[in-house]
């Protein structure tokens, strides 16, 4: 069991060292990567689906709930240990990965922060031990403008009707609660967005579609469909109004999440391509000794280290409770870039080899592509940057 994580309350080491307790995890995280996650991910990638087991085995290894207290059944542990744990099982599978990073830097950080007593009581427990989480923002029509939603919460009472649709929910196959965004008072705009925590067993409530996608193809994205939804007043997550408020503070903490996967399976691509560099030989000698190779690998090393810094650098301002809001876009907006580069030219690496599904290193590159576009695009991120520093 991957326990006693209550102890890291400690004062934040410097950026480049992990503490003794942080170096431990990871390295416990990253052997049940390498053991249990790695063998499994080209199959669930070529069924599209993950594997029950390995669910299971998040919570029971207390993944799954990494910053819930420890009086609730969680780890009592940080932001950062999250983002450590999303790196390590990226490194293996970023489908992985993003099953973890969605339930702990969205799904359980909403209700840590947003949350009511009595919710937190009556969720965070079973989010800790059995109970997988989604988060639904976006809609056919609203994305990077995620305020012009449709979905529309119409007060009856002690209760809310949800009506709508979501797209892109990542978990949603295999969640139990659901954040969800719908619109109270359409008259205000997006002062009138709320966040609701809907039960999959609400009446009006169902998962539709899921999407066939390019990579990280073992994590569940699909639909949601509201067809008046009842859902208890009681589960307004913060209060009415201040959807939105709810959405962008839990979102800038998600991103630093999704820089951990883009950083955790680029190491992985490289590590792959090093080891062929040692193996394959080309001309009499390894191909790792011809220059041309290694200032490729160099490169990647340098690339790669730069933005993993800029992920550990955000998510240890977060957890110090500064600002961190143009650090975490930087940090996702560049660590997908890198991923997506380094990706891409292990492949070149591995020749007409690594363009085939007999190698693990297309499945990297196919995964890799999503950084740039969920939580928040590129193109958003350089906005939020730009800014952060032409404002200040």
């Amino acid at each position: 069991m991957i326990r006693s994580m209550s102890e890291f309350g400690s004062p934040l080491p410097p950026l480049t060292e992990l503490s003794e307790a942080e170096l431990l995890f990871q390295e416990a995280v990253s052997d049940f990567a390498r053991s249990e996650v790695r063998p499994l991910a080209a199959a669930m990638d070529r069924d599209g689906a993950f594997r029950p087991e390995l669910l299971r085995q998040f919570f029971q290894l207390d993944l799954m709930g990494i910053e819930i207290p420890v009086s609730l059944g969680g780890a009592g542990a940080s932001f950062f240990m999250s983002i450590l744990a999303v790196e390590a099982l990226s490194q293996a599978d970023a489908s992985a990965g993003v099953v973890v990073d969605v339930q702990n830097t969205l799904v359980n950080n909403a209700l840590l922060r947003w949350g009511t007593r009595s919710q937190k009581e009556r969720y965070l427990p079973r989010m800790a031990s059995r109970w997988v989480g989604a988060y639904a923002l976006s809609e056919a029509t609203s994305g990077s403008d995620a305020f012009t939603m449709a979905a529309r919460a119409t007060r009856q009472g002690d209760r809310y009707l949800l009506n709508g649709q979501k797209l892109w929910t990542t978990n949603a196959a295999e969640a139990d609660l659901f954040i969800v965004f719908a619109n109270a008072a359409p008259e205000k705009r997006y002062k009138g967005i709320t966040a609701f925590l809907v039960e999959r067993g609400f009446p009006g409530f169902r998962v539709g579609k899921k999407e066939d996608k390019l990579g990280i193809r073992a994590s569940s994205t699909c639909e949601l469909i509201l067809e008046d939804c009842a859902v208890p007043a009681d589960n307004v997550l913060g209060e009415e109004g201040i959807g939105y408020k709810v959405a962008i503070e839990t979102l800038n903490e998600g991103r630093i999440g999704i820089g951990a996967q883009m950083i955790g399976l680029a190491r992985g691509a490289l590590d792959h391509a090093v080891a062929y560099c040692r193996e394959r030989e080309a001309f009499g000698k390894a191909i790792g000794q011809f220059q041309g190779v290694q200032f490729s690998v160099a490169e990647m090393e340098t690339e790669l280290e730069a933005a993993r810094l800029l992920v550990y650098n955000a998510a240890r301002l977060k957890d110090a409770g500064k600002a961190f809001l143009k650090e975490a876009a930087m940090a996702k907006y560049y660590s997908s870039r890198v991923a997506e580069k380094i990706t891409s030219r292990v492949i070149e690496i591995f020749g007409g080899y690594g363009y085939t599904r007999d190698y693990p290193v297309e499945k990297y590159f196919r995964d890799s592509k999503i950084g740039s576009i969920y939580e928040g695009t590129t193109h958003m991120q350089l906005a939020t940057i730009a800014k952060q520093v032409l404002n200040s």
